[in-house]
């Protein structure tokens, strides 16, 4: 058990990255060692030493760690597994269980366990099984229930089309949305009680039980159980399997690259507070991957908004962004009295401490800036410091289309609000089928002498705050990006490029693809 709370902030902080690197779907193993007391409890020492802190000692999902993960970890002794090439409620068959185990699970608090010899893996298996009764039971053998697939259908614009009819006439878009941003439906529960959101299917790299067509089948066929999602079995069949497979994976994006240096493209003309306007949609997004706050505490590892997409425009007087984020629910008001002065633990508790539903807290975000022009090769500290301060531009749903421009010194100093004669940034926000979209206007330079100095050829460090109001997020329950470095581009100049091969040289990038 780790009892460091740093030790512990870093395990869960980095364990849903562990799961986000680009692995091959994996099938059975010719090399399936056979079930033996041995190789049992040479499993039982594997799960104790890896496992047990998620899982806990008896394998019913109460670990040391599970009362600040989301989704909880999985409770073996039911026998009730999502992730399963066999019919709803079945249990699922050995290989079912190889491929989640050496995958992991993206999105989760589940790693992969690919650098674990294959046999290990396997007595890691054997093991869990003897958590549930009805691994025994022969009337129960998963290999009586697996799955038949008919012949592939390959991807193609008549099968897409067709998948979305299926989509459509199937209602999937009751809880996924229209969009498949996981907006239709907000109050779902799982057999647990406790609360579940419908997932981003717009996250082609974040599909839990992998990314492939076959893969998807199975999730919509198959039901996971002990969610919302049930079985279409019966109501989807043959070639529309396919079909609608082939549509959820070309609605889904393929991945993305995490630069730490973005461009800020020049322009002549003005730049619009239209959220719509064409000139945006010139300019490339920049994908921001943000992660839970864990450098204060109460640590957060659950936060929700965990990708932006940044576009930036600047012209002789002003700099603009335009920021767009996927959000399953508009939340517009906040009850200050809701707000969770006093924490329980190190870690937020994921369940019965904060409030986790729509009505209670506002969604907001936050770009901030170094003010010391000169500050070399530091970084400021999270929030700023007394010798490192910080320019936070702060939006909340709850405040319209204003924006509130701050000096942070750190956690322990107060905030230096601008007054309202003094505020700048011109902002305009829309929610709409799931997903934010908001911009920001500021001039480059401002007559405020403790202020953020944007010029063309300069290279300006940034950072994003996060929360989502639904996923109880307010004060330090947030999600967090790291430095990255705003370029104002300058035409001819070929120094953004010289500096992205930098970076590369380094290995400071990070790719997300699917599995």
């Amino acid at each position: 058990m780790i009892n460091n709370p740093r030790k512990m902030a870093l395990l869960l902080m980095f364990l849903p990255l562990f799961s986000t690197a680009l692995l091959a779907e994996y099938s059975a193993i010719d090399g399936k060692p056979p079930v033996t007391q041995r190789v049992i409890a040479e499993g039982e020492h594997q799960y104790r030493m890896r496992c047990a802190r998620c899982h806990g000692e008896k394998g019913d999902g109460h670990g040391s760690v599970a009362k600040f993960l989301d989704p909880r970890p999985r409770d073996f002794t039911m026998g009730m597994f999502k992730f399963r090439t066999t019919a709803t409620g079945a249990l699922p068959t050995d290989d079912d269980l190889f491929r989640t185990i050496t995958r992991g699970i993206p999105g989760t608090a589940m790693p992969s366990w690919q650098g674990l010899p294959e046999e290990l893996r396997w007595a890691l298996i054997y093991y869990i099984k003897t958590f549930a009764e009805d691994f025994s039971d022969p009337e129960l053998a998963a290999e009586k229930s697996v799955i038949i697939l008919t012949a592939k259908v390959a991807s193609s614009p008549e099968s897409i089309a067709k998948g979305e009819q299926l989509f459509q006439r199937n209602k999937c878009w009751e809880c996924h949305g229209n969009q498949l941003r996981g907006d239709g439906r907000t109050n779902l529960k799982n057999d647990w009680g406790h609360p579940t959101r419908v997932p981003n299917l717009r996250y082609r790299w974040n599909f839990k039980g992998g990314s492939n067509a076959e893969n998807i089948i199975y999730r919509f066929i198959a039901g996971l159980n002990g969610t919302a999602m049930p079985s279409y079995e019966d109501s989807i069949t043959g070639d529309d399997r396919w079909h609608l497979a082939n549509y959820l994976v070309s609605q889904a994006e393929d991945g993305f690259k995490q630069d730490m240096i973005f461009k800020v493209e020049p322009t002549t003309a003005p730049i619009p507070l239209d959220l719509d306007a064409e000139i945006w949609r010139t300019v490339a997004a920049t994908p921001i991957f943000l992660q839970g706050q864990t450098i204060l505490q109460p640590a957060w590892v659950n936060n929700a908004v965990t990708m932006l997409e940044v576009r930036a425009l600047y012209n002789d007087n002003e700099i603009g962004f335009l920021i767009e984020w996927d959000d399953p629910a508009e939340d517009r008001v906040h009850h200050p009295n809701r707000e969770v002065k006093q924490f329980q633990d190190q870690y937020v508790k994921v369940f019965g401490e904060i409030p986790r539903e729509p009505g209670i807290f506002r969604d907001a975000i936050a770009l901030q800036f170094p003010l010391n022009a000169k500050m070399g090769r530091v970084m400021p500290p999270f929030l700023g410091s007394p010798n490192r301060p910080v320019m936070q531009w702060l939006w909340q749903s709850d405040r319209a289309d204003r924006v509130e421009e701050a000096v942070l010194q750190g956690i322990q100093r107060p905030i230096q609000r601008r007054q309202d004669a003094d505020q700048q940034v011109r902002s305009r926000a829309r929610w709409s089928e799931g997903r934010w979209r908001m911009v920001m206007i500021r001039p480059l330079a401002t007559d405020g002498r403790h202020d953020v100095k944007f010029s063309p050829g300069s290279i300006i460090p940034i950072a994003f705050n996060a929360w989502d109001g639904s996923n109880g997020e307010h004060g330090m329950v947030m999600g967090l990006s790291t430095w990255h470095l705003l370029y104002l581009d300058q035409p001819g100049s070929e120094l953004f490029n010289n500096l992205q091969s930098m970076l590369w040289f380094f290995d400071v990038s990070r790719t997300y693809a699917p599995r």
